[in-house]
């Protein structure tokens, strides 16, 4: 059974889109530059851009990385990852709040177990999200 902790980034998917549509666009003679600067941004709100390494995470207190951009957001302010009102992260700590490149360092709890759960950020304006996957 695979268990993750959940995160699923608008920019990623706009981003598989994008790259999907360079290809095309290599086919017909564009630069893959131009059709991916053509691509729609994510919504306002939602451009902040999160990545968690490991990711699947291993073992129970484990240590994850939670790295990313902004998005034209003020800040790196929060990292939040619960599921059914609890926190499958504990001692969160930023480390970097720059809005070009943050980042935060935190532990998996101990009493978690296999699947997969959101890992939100909050950039004061822009937010993100990735899934993080528990397989332990």
């Amino acid at each position: 059974m695979i268990t993750a902790i959940v995160g699923v980034s608008l920019t990623v998917g706009v981003l598989g889109l994008g790259g999907a549509s360079a290809s095309a666009s290599d086919r017909s003679g564009t630069t893959g530059a131009s059709a991916v600067a053509a691509a729609p941004k994510p919504p306002k709100g939602a451009r902040a851009v999160v990545q968690v390494s490991p990711n699947p995470t291993v073992k129970q207190g484990q240590e994850v990385t939670i790295t990313g951009n902004c998005g034209g957001g003020e800040k790196l302010r929060a990292v939040v990852a619960e599921m059914g009102g609890r926190s499958v992260l504990r001692n969160i700590r930023i480390l970097e709040d720059n809005p070009k490149g943050f980042v935060a360092k935190a532990t998996l709890d101990p009493k978690i177990g296999n699947g997969v759960g959101p890992v939100f950020v909050d950039c004061g304006g822009e937010a993100g999200v990735t899934l993080l996957v528990t397989h332990l």
